[in-house]
C-alpha cells in the first residue's frame, strides 16, 4: 500500500524537481525504499518490503510524466507475526486472492522547486480508486557512491481502507490510513 504510494511520490518529486532538464526513466531502488502505514487510532506501523516500480519524468512537461508501482501484498509486516498473518487474511488484505496492489499515477502537479503532488489510482483488494500524495523532493543528481544518477523522495499521504472493502473493526481501529514514504530511484541507463 506504502510500497504503492512510495513510487507515487518519488514521481511527484520528480515532478516537483526544477533541477531536471530532460525526461529520464528511474527504477525504484527497494534497498534505498521504504512505504510504512498506519490506521488511525493505532500506534502500530506496517511496512511492505516487496515491491517495484518505474518512473518516468519531464520537468519541462510534468503531465507527460508516468509512474507504475507494484507491492506483493505478502510481505506486509508490522513486527508481531500474529498480527502479520491475520493482516494476511481473508479479513483484511486478503493476499491469496490479491497478491498484488497497484499505484498507476495519472496527474502530476508542482507545487515549487522542491514540492508537488501525483495523483493516481491504487488498486488494493480488487478496488481501484483515486489517492493523492504530497511529495517533497529530497536530491535529484549523481550518488557519489556508486556514480549513479539517482533521485530521493519523501511522500505523505491517507486513504480510507473502507474505500477498499477493509471494514474489519471499524469504529474500533480507524478508517483513516496515514501513509509514508521515503524512497530512492535509480535512473535507467
Amino acid at each position: 500500500m506504502r510500497l504503492t504510494l512510495a513510487s507515487v511520490s518519488m514521481i511527484a518529486a520528480f515532478l516537483a524537481s526544477a533541477t531536471a532538464s530532460k525526461a529520464a526513466d528511474y527504477t525504484i531502488d527497494p534497498t534505498h525504499s521504504h512505504v510504512l502505514f498506519t490506521p488511525s487510532g493505532v500506534r502500530e506501523d506496517g511496512r511492505s518490503s516487496d515491491f517495484s516500480g518505474n518512473i518516468s519524468f519531464d520537468a519541462n512537461n510534468v503531465p507527460a510524466s508516468k509512474l507504475n508501482v507494484t507491492i506483493k501484498t505478502d510481505s506486509l509486516q508490522t513486527q508481531f507475526a500474529p498480527r502479520d498473518k491475520d493482516l494476511k487474511g481473508a479479513d483484511w488484505f486478503n493476499v491469496t486472492e490479491f497478491p498484488e496492489m497497484t499505484f498507476v499515477g495519472s496527474e502530476f502537479a508542482k507545487k515549487d522547486d522542491h514540492t508537488g503532488t501525483i495523483t493516481g489510482k491504487l488498486t488494493l483488494h480488487g478496488v481501484t480508486k483515486p489517492v493523492t500524495l504530497n511529495v517533497v523532493v529530497n536530491k535529484v543528481g549523481q550518488n557519489p557512491l556508486d556514480k549513479i544518477d539517482s533521485a530521493g523522495f519523501s511522500a505523505r499521504g491517507t486513504f480510507k481502507r473502507s474505500d477498499f472493502g477493509m471494514k474489519t473493526y471499524l469504529g474500533a481501529i480507524g478508517d483513516d490510513v496515514d501513509l509514508i514514504i521515503e524512497i530512492e530511484a535509480k535512473k535507467k541507463s
